[in-house]
């Protein structure tokens, strides 16, 4: 059951319609994640992991945040044109009686296929985890690197 701040006005009791159109959303999600399996979809959650890609000449670089994640617990392929990061992140258990007052850290597994621009040469790809954040380098394939073309003159 939610409970509603409600807001004296000019002429009595009423809302704000634009935190009640929010609220409404919130209890939106909520009760699809129930239908779905989750326990909803949280404010300001996004997709995990949360990542940015970037490229030079020569390589396509992957950084995405992995906060407590053991290197052991992540699994990277290539297929296609594709990245795939997989993984677990397990959080420790606080015990029987703990009575928590918000938790938003979730457990559990996680696959994020992440689409690549260009070609890249999977054989060559590398990756490193450090401070919670998994850096994956692609080395361009030959024929996805940028070409100077030489003119001649006659």
């Amino acid at each position: 059951m939610a409970v509603i701040r409600w807001k004296p006005g000019f002429f009595g009791w009423h809302r704000d319609p634009f935190s009640e159109m929010d609220r409404l959303r919130r209890e939106m999600d909520r009760i699809a994640g129930a239908f779905a399996g989750g326990r909803g979809i949280a404010p300001g959650a996004g997709v995990f992991p949360a990542l940015n890609m970037s490229e030079d000449d020569h390589n396509l670089y992957v950084r995405a945040e992995l906060p407590g994640v053991a290197p052991e617990n992540i699994e990277i392929t290539t297929k296609e044109n594709n990245l795939i990061l997989k993984g677990e992140r397990k959080i420790a258990a606080e015990g029987e009686k703990v009575s928590y007052h918000r938790r938003e850290r979730d457990a559990g597994k996680f696959r994020r296929i992440i689409s690549l621009p260009t070609r890249v040469d999977a054989e060559k790809v590398t990756a490193v985890c450090k401070n919670g954040v998994l850096t994956v380098i692609l080395p361009k394939a030959a024929e996805a690197k940028p070409r100077q073309i030489a003119v001649e003159s006659q």
